[in-house]
């Protein structure tokens, strides 16, 4: 019997154990989400360590010519600002996350860490910007799932390849959460709500983060679990479907807890069940909705990416430097506020965990039938 397996929090991709959740796309069987941690006697690629600058441009061309350049001076990145694409609007998890991190690195680099939103087209504009940016470290691109493993299933086009992406870090998890407008939406419960939609087919709406991401691709799998139609409203991001559901605009949202946790907590929204395999230990009363519809599971997950080409020994330098960030005290109670699993792999396991993702949710899609222009 295949599992889906899920990570223990280690730092940057470092041994324990790893705790499992079964996941299963209807007629599709199960399927398997790997750890983060590297495997035993796995090796790197080969490590180019790059000067400067004015080399880096030098090597990627004796790197065509199958050169190897010899180390320098990489331990001194970085020496100015660094900019940290952020492909959804500000106010969301995918924007708190990196915002967090960054803040940590900039104290450690002693040099500026920056976001910058660039929303739209389920992530990919920002995307491209990043894919495009020059690959010397000073251009990262920090995303959830869709710009990085979906949104290459469901659109015939992108301006971008997500597989020539350098994987750099899995940040961490947040699980997904089914949440209602509770002035709009009488039901207090996963079964209730089913039995609500099928004696309204079509009329209850679902507001997402847009089209393709987590909280769309969650929504079609309930649907076709629980055999129950809604209709989609896709927004820009996380922050604006929140706004829409709290003025009424939208009836339900599975959203990751990061945000919408605080708005439950306030009595704006009323959580009906959360999407891990299990109880969540902050939150033992609210039922999972594998315990309804078993099988269940849906998370969410924020990575830092470079461009195509950038240099061995930057990725692992800010890779490394990342997995200390998120081991800081600090950050792991900030990560804790967003209900957020603390990772922090390395770039091999992120990799490895991002092509997993992606068959996971290409699968998903298959069998949802969506594509989008």
């Amino acid at each position: 019997m295949h599992q889906r397996v899920f990570p223990e929090a280690r730092p940057n991709g470092t041994g324990g154990r790893s705790r499992r959740r079964d996941d299963w796309l209807p007629g599709r069987g199960r399927v398997i989400r790997p750890s983060m941690t590297p495997e035993p006697g796995s090796k790197s690629g080969p490590l180019a360590v790059w000067p400067c600058r004015a080399v880096i441009r030098a090597g990627l061309a004796a790197a065509a010519l199958g050169i190897v350049p010899v180390a320098a001076c990489a331990q001194d990145y970085p020496t100015r600002a660094v900019r940290i694409i952020v492909p959804f609007p500000a106010g969301g998890t995918a924007d708190l996350m990196p915002r967090i991190v960054a803040d940590r690195l900039s104290r450690r680099w002693k040099q500026a860490v920056t976001i910058e939103n660039k929303p739209g087209a389920g992530g990919n504009i920002g995307a491209e910007a990043a894919f495009n940016a020059e690959p010397d470290g000073y251009t990262l691109l920090s995303a959830p799932p869709p710009p990085l493993v979906i949104n290459q299933s469901l659109y015939s086009k992108l301006g971008f390849d997500p597989s020539a992406f350098v994987a750099v870090s899995v940040m961490g998890i947040v699980p997904n959460a089914l949440v209602v407008n509770p002035g709009k939406v009488p039901a207090r419960t996963v079964a209730e709500l089913i039995a609500y939609a099928r004696a309204n087919p079509g009329r209850l709406t679902s507001a997402t983060q847009g089209n393709g991401t987590t909280s769309h691709l969650t929504s079609e799998m309930f649907q076709m679990m629980a055999k129950v139609q809604f209709l989609h409203v896709p927004y820009r991001g996380s922050a604006p479907a929140l706004q829409g559901l709290l003025a009424g605009d939208c009836d339900i949202m599975f959203d990751n807890l990061g945000v919408s946790l605080a708005l439950v907590k306030s009595g704006q929204l009323r959580l009906l069940a959360v999407g891990t395999r299990k109880r969540m230990a902050a939150l033992p009363d609210v039922p999972t909705i594998a315990e309804t519809l078993p099988g269940f599971a849906s998370s969410a997950w924020f990575a830092v990416v470079a461009p195509p080409k950038t240099p061995r020994a930057i990725v692992d330098k800010v890779s490394a430097d990342i997995a200390a960030a998120i081991r800081s005290p600090e950050v792991a109670r900030r990560f804790e506020e967003l209900s957020a699993e603390p990772v922090g792999s390395n770039p091999e396991a992120s990799a490895r965990f991002m092509g997993e993702e992606s068959l996971y949710w290409g699968s998903l899609i298959r069998a949802a039938g969506i594509k989008l222009d």
